[in-house]
């Protein structure tokens, strides 16, 4: 799977503890930043944007 180089928010703190995105044509994968070799999560674009919507109505309690 083509996709772009793995990224993560600018509101990021330095504390290590990142979830990092890379996006491709019909999927958005997700990794932990402190193990970039490590598992990787694909999600299809429609879920993705189903939960970026969910996390910004407030729909999830905050950590």
């Amino acid at each position: 799977m083509s996709a772009s180089p793995w990224r993560k928010s600018s509101y990021s703190a330095n504390n290590g503890v990142c979830l990092e995105v890379a996006i491709a044509e019909d999927a958005v994968g997700a990794r932990d930043s402190k193990d970039p070799g490590g598992p990787e999560l694909w999600f299809g674009s429609a879920h993705w944007s189903g939960f970026v919507a969910a996390v910004k109505d407030g729909r999830f309690a905050s950590a």
